[in-house]
């Protein structure tokens, strides 16, 4: 509550944003480059095998500042080139759903980051409504996959671009998303691990944060502060760095 200037009077205090919109991998879900020890376990590889950074680290992989530049190739395509570079490293064919299967066979504790879950149920508590505006869900995992991940079914709206013909960063995306929402969009705020994306949702008036991978827990920390909740952040790190591995 706060207090009118000079008058014993008290009223709500006002939210900053009706909805916190976020991206799924990456930033609620650890990237495949946090489970390579898994993967390589996975599929008979010796450890160190896969040693590419991608968001982590984006400037130590040069194959993902493509994928982040204007006129690079697709985040879809890079994991589609390191899903093939796997199968020839194992010696099969792999594509992106085999590796994505591969890489999130895990309990849902070690793939969704603690901080991303303790932040939802802080922004509900608060009365802002949560939601999920992701590129590829879909199209790298299967529907028994999707409902098995309980964060996905605690948000309001999973809004899945997979097979809509659009993609971040295009204005239509977010466009599609406020009109899910119900929305406008200065009542949004908007987290993105793409530099693109984010200033995509920026061009369509929402307020937007990128989201650090490589510093996961405080870029969730930030996340919290900026829309005014004060979450118990877990002590432990993200999963990434407590991974287990098969």
């Amino acid at each position: 509550m706060s207090r009118l200037d000079g008058v014993g009077i008290s009223r709500p205090a006002v939210r900053p944003f009706d909805v916190l919109l976020l991206d799924f991998g990456g930033v609620c879900l650890v990237s495949p480059v946090e489970l390579h020890r898994h993967v390589e376990t996975r599929f008979g590889l010796a450890e160190g095998t896969l040693h590419w950074t991608g968001p982590i680290s984006p400037a130590d992989d040069p194959l993902y500042m493509e994928s982040i530049g204007s006129d690079g190739i697709t985040e879809r395509e890079y994991w589609e080139i390191r899903a093939r570079q796997i199968g020839d490293l194992a010696g099969m064919e792999v594509d992106t759903r085999a590796y994505m299967r591969t890489a999130y066979d895990h309990d849902e504790d070690h793939l969704i980051r603690p901080e991303a879950a303790a932040v939802r149920a802080a922004a509900a508590a608060a009365g802002m409504g949560v939601s999920v505006l992701t590129n590829d869900l879909r199209a790298f995992h299967d529907d028994e996959w999707v409902k098995g991940i309980s964060f996905l079914t605690a948000v309001d709206q999973v809004i899945d671009l997979s097979h809509r013909g659009i993609l971040k960063p295009a204005r239509e995306a977010y466009e599609l998303a406020l009109s899910h929402l119900g929305a406008s969009a200065d009542r949004v705020l908007f987290v993105d691990d793409q530099p693109a994306n984010v200033t995509g949702a920026e061009a369509v008036g929402m307020a937007a944060m990128w989201f650090d991978i490589s510093r996961a827990a405080r870029s969730w920390q930030a996340v919290a502060e900026r829309i005014g909740v004060h979450p118990d952040l877990p002590a432990r790190s993200s999963p990434a760095t407590t991974e287990k591995r098969r």
